[in-house]
């Protein structure tokens, strides 16, 4: 089964708690600190693996959880980072914020890779806090918490040739008499509805990969039918092949479809619009394609004068192998160069910045006879710190007194034995103390 979206949730690992420790050793009367930091996080990283061809994998796992760092150890010992979490895709994955739309990475190169979810960072030990003032502090940090995030992953096939059309215009059996694929041949619309992948032996050392895209329909571009679930696959090939049924089967008229399929590809990309194209003018075994050929000719001439024509048939294989040679020679004046995303380069370990400006200021509302204090900074704090500990405390109200909290507080009306909130914790205001 061919699956090309998918959307799954990933998360760094959390960082590892610092440590409370204090020396204890023979010989050395008070011996200070001893508690290390702990580990960070492990972070959640995408890498392009070329032996994969669809995201069906993501279609039965889609929760990325990277492991917790490990805590601090006594000794003045750092707890391990963790390892971090790869997760192969295939190339030619985009990987968008699912919250915002935005391009994060446009994976294309084998072994390139990308940090999705960082992990969080280690809490320090009591040994980062040792002062002058304060030779053994009884404080350490909790481990900051890894990112997460949903995560879509949209796959846009990487082939060098691209087969289009209109449904059941011969797109399957050309790709199947020019490779070893087997996709779905029927005689009916839609009977490809995923996009086959072959590979196509010119016979002269060189050799390309073709892809049989879905068919076409009028609006596609604006999603009608499966419209952007197909034309996102054009937008990788680096040539177009547009298969047109030359014998007008069911009625159709050539040069009205060949100018509504690309109508549709304008639209939906104008850079396809420039993309190089050969027509093959298909159903040659047919008796009325040559009449309908020449037609074709001359209307196409009054408005694409150099656009390739080829004459062929699937069927009998009538100038297949001219258009293989043509296709090669076309590409081999192309650059092999994948078409990406319009997103800043992403290197081989990007690094996505999780720490915004810090808020500094705070608000203060009444909730009956409750204070309840808002700030990013202090909840940001107060999430860090072991809050278990009487240095702990006063590390706090010292940082409340510094941003003017207290001041606030009494203005407002706080007295002694006052409650106030802050996130999940609630002290009693003290007038004239150091802590609450």
């Amino acid at each position: 089964m061919f699956v090309d979206k998918a959307k799954i949730f990933v998360k760094g690992g959390d960082g590892g708690d610092g440590l409370i420790a204090f020396r204890r050793e023979k010989y050395v009367p008070e011996g200070g600190p001893g508690g290390g930091d702990g580990g960070n996080g492990g972070d959640v990283i995408f890498r392009v693996d070329e032996g994969l061809r669809t995201l069906m994998d993501f279609r039965y796992q889609r929760h990325f959880k990277a492991k917790r760092g490990e805590k601090g150890r006594n000794k003045s010992q750092h707890g391990a980072n963790a390892d971090h979490m790869i997760v192969r895709i295939p190339p030619g994955t985009v990987i968008m914020d699912d919250d915002t739309g935005e391009v994060v990475a446009d994976m294309t190169r084998h072994g390139q890779q990308v940090i999705v979810a960082k992990g969080g960072r280690g809490g320090r030990g009591n040994i980062r806090f040792a002062t002058p003032n304060n030779p053994a502090p009884e404080l350490a940090e909790n481990g900051g918490e890894g990112q997460e995030r949903y995560i879509t992953l949209e796959l846009k096939v990487m082939a060098d040739v691209g087969l289009v059309g209109f449904p059941s215009v011969g797109k399957s059996t050309l790709l199947s008499v020019v490779s070893s694929a087997k996709p779905k041949i029927g005689a009916y619309h839609f009977t490809t509805i995923t996009p086959n992948l072959g590979v196509v032996d010119v016979g002269d050392h060189r050799n390309f990969v073709m892809a049989d895209l879905p068919g076409l329909i009028e609006g596609a571009h604006e999603g009608i039918g499966l419209g952007h679930e197909f034309l996102r696959h054009i937008e990788r090939t680096r040539i177009i092949i547009h298969v047109v049924d030359m014998a007008g089967s069911e009625g159709r008229d050539p040069f009205e479809d060949w100018t509504k399929i690309n109508d549709e590809l304008k639209q939906y990309n104008a850079a396809l619009a420039e993309r190089p194209q050969i027509v093959a003018a298909n159903k040659m075994d047919m008796p009325e394609s040559e009449e309908n050929l020449a037609q074709f000719k001359e209307q196409i001439a009054s408005v694409r004068p150099d656009l390739e024509i080829m004459p062929i048939s699937s069927l009998t294989r009538q100038g297949v192998k001219e258009l293989l040679y043509r296709a090669a020679d076309l590409l081999d004046q192309i650059p092999d160069e994948p078409v990406v995303e319009e997103v800043a380069e992403v290197n081989e370990r990007k690094v996505f910045k999780l720490d915004k400006v810090e808020d500094e200021g705070f608000t203060i509302v009444r909730e009956n006879d409750t204070f309840v204090v808002h700030s990013v900074k202090i909840e940001r704090m107060m999430k860090r710190m072991q809050l278990n500990s009487h240095d702990a405390i006063l590390k706090l109200a010292r940082t409340l007194r510094h941003m003017g909290v207290d001041a606030e507080l009494r203005k407002r009306g706080a007295v002694d034995g006052t409650p106030v909130r802050i996130a999940d914790f609630e002290f009693e205001f003290v007038e004239g103390s150091s802590y609450y």
